[in-house]
């Protein structure tokens, strides 16, 4: 770990991390606007557009063919830098996790309080009846899912582009970073709105970035640090500025 990150740490008794797509790529899971991202796969439709709500109610079977295929992932195990913020909860200083991840791996790991600013393909509701679906329900349908109970579409609990976000969530996300001593932002290219916008609440003394390439927190950050973020977080692991 960065000596430079450890002193913040130490110092620090409301830490909150705001985590990005960066965050779960070490555990196999791939973001959306690296190099080997998902927005530069070839589809017969760009990535952005299959994942909008008006291309879910346009061409629904398009819609679930994508998303099993590339946001459903199986197996997928918590990485260094979930393990350690779950470690960090257990010993009282991290306060929270802001997400747009949604893969649920936060909570694999033994976060509690965690807010999935894009919801978790953890989560499947039936639009007609609200009945709650799993994952592996999604990942074992064909075409498009339909509930059991009423037969009406089963669609994932997550944000897709035209959709707001959750209310509820946004508020504890902003209520969080607010109250936050120490805010660690990390694996995230902070292009995003409005998720990227939260950062601005931020009013506390440390400001940490962790990310390989340069985003638009770097200019009131105390601390930046471009590696692997897994790697910068795993005590076990020195890292050079």
């Amino acid at each position: 770990m960065v000596e430079a990150l450890e002193r913040i740490l130490a110092k620090s008794r409301r830490i909150v991390f705001f985590g990005g797509a960066g965050v779960s790529t070490e555990s196999g899971i791939p973001d959306f606007r690296s190099v080997d991202g998902l927005y530069h796969q070839k589809y017969a439709y760009p990535p952005e557009v299959i994942l909008s709500h008006s291309f879910w109610e346009a061409q629904p079977e398009e819609f679930y063919k994508f998303y099993r295929d590339k946001l459903i992932v199986k197996n997928a195990k918590p990485n260094a830098a979930v393990v350690w913020r779950a470690r960090v909860v257990a010993l009282g200083a991290l306060i929270a996790v802001v997400s747009q991840n949604i893969d649920g791996l936060q909570q694999a790991a033994g976060s509690k309080t965690v807010y999935e600013l894009h919801g978790s393909t953890l989560r499947n509701y039936c639009t007609r009846c609200g009945k709650f679906f799993d994952a592996d329900f999604i990942a074992n349908s064909t075409g498009v899912p339909r509930c059991t109970e009423c037969g009406g579409i089963v669609k994932p609990d997550v944000v897709l582009y035209e959709e707001g976000l959750d209310e509820q969530t946004l508020t504890g996300a902003v209520r969080a970073i607010r109250n936050a001593d120490t805010l660690i932002v990390g694996g995230t290219s902070m292009v995003v709105y409005p998720a990227a916008g939260l950062v601005d609440y931020f009013r506390g003394d440390e400001l940490v970035v962790i990310n390989m390439q340069p985003t638009r927190a770097d200019r009131s950050a105390s601390l930046c640090i471009a590696a692997p973020i897994g790697k910068v977080l795993d005590p076990e692991t020195p890292v050079e500025l």
